[in-house]
């Protein structure tokens, strides 16, 4: 086993975060940023599309994730032909009972990962909708619970474009973050067949639990709890703004976006062991948190403008406030370190 089930008791966010990082990199080799992210993501109660090309282990990326939290873990192949109720569950007459029994969907999971997410169609998409903002679905008029935590990990592949229906504006909207699994440095794959080279059985099934769902919960509480001084605040609502108003985008960030970002920005200060939000948490949830939320104009389609670049444009233009002591920091903190400005 990889695990190491003694840190069970970790609670705090940055022990989560360690630990998770710790687990996972036994079979991940490189993208420890993904983990990062994930795990900013469940402490938000946020969902996460992954984007990259065939091979990259985006599905194995989220199983190892959820492997080393002990949450459990369903894989849904979307295709055309699947139906929302293969998703969220049916009830089937039993004609030896003569009632009719609930058969629950793939989603009542605590992690749901939703592979190829785009080659299923926008009605079964809007399926993990209601799943996702509310946590729970309706079978038959029946209003049933999700599992606590509960977390949807989409994959879609960018390359691939027949058979595939673009998720519309109100489904990306849904995800916390959307990120981009690239392929490994030439280092790192050579590191990652040596590995595989002399353990051919290691697969995410190898790694142990290294979080309980009390310390989830716990981690959870104390991300919140981060202090966000005005001028951070305004940063982020600049950032947002911008995006409203900038000539290539046809639809800015809503405030759902910007909830997002607040919710990201303090989760990440905790996932580094600061109590406040500095203004490099900010910049670096911007692309994440933004990219997948904006409406290219026309001519910035045309000219092949990317919502990167004008994430990239965004960020040069609008300036961050400044990490003086008092203004950022709480009150009771002390004065910022070399580590707090990372």
């Amino acid at each position: 086993m990889t695990g190491n089930t003694a840190d069970e008791t970790a609670d705090d966010p940055q022990q989560v975060y360690e630990a998770v990082r710790s687990a996972t990199g036994a079979v991940l080799v490189g993208n420890e940023q993904i983990i990062e992210h994930l795990t900013i993501a469940l402490l938000v109660r946020g969902h996460v599309l992954l984007e990259g090309v065939p091979g990259v282990a985006k599905t194995t990326i989220a199983n190892l994730f959820a492997r080393s939290l002990g949450l459990e873990f369903r894989r849904i192949q979307m295709t055309p032909d699947i139906l929302p109720a293969d998703i969220t569950g049916t009830r089937i007459y039993r004609q030896h009972t003569g009632e009719f029994h609930l058969q629950r969907g793939p989603v009542f999971a605590n992690l749901v990962v939703a592979d190829e997410i785009n080659r299923a169609t926008p009605k079964t998409q809007s399926a993990l909708l209601e799943a996702m903002q509310e946590r729970h679905v309706t079978i038959d008029g029946e209003t049933l619970a999700l599992p606590d935590p509960f977390m949807v990990i989409a994959t879609q592949n960018p390359i691939e474009m027949e058979g595939v229906f673009e998720l519309p504006e109100a489904q990306r909207d849904r995800f916390q973050f959307k990120l981009t699994v690239s392929l490994p440095e030439r280092d790192d794959e050579r590191t990652l067949l040596e590995r595989f080279h002399h353990q051919p059985d290691l697969e995410p099934s190898t790694v142990d639990r290294v979080v309980n769902p009390e310390g989830i919960a716990a981690a959870r509480s104390a991300a919140v709890d981060r202090h966000v001084a005005p001028p951070v605040m305004s940063y982020i609502l600049d950032i947002v703004e911008a995006t409203r108003t900038h000539p290539d985008i046809a639809h800015g960030a809503s405030p759902r976006a910007s909830l997002a970002f607040l919710d990201g920005a303090k989760a990440r200060a905790a996932l580094h062991g600061r109590r406040y939000v500095i203004p490099d948490d900010v910049k670096a949830l911007a692309a994440p948190t933004l990219v997948h939320r904006l409406v290219l104009s026309t001519d910035a389609d045309l000219r092949d403008v990317t919502s990167a670049d004008v994430i990239d444009r965004v960020l040069e233009e609008v300036d961050p406030p400044g990490v003086i002591e008092g203004e950022i920091t709480p009150p009771d903190a002390q004065s910022p370190t070399v580590n707090d400005h990372e």
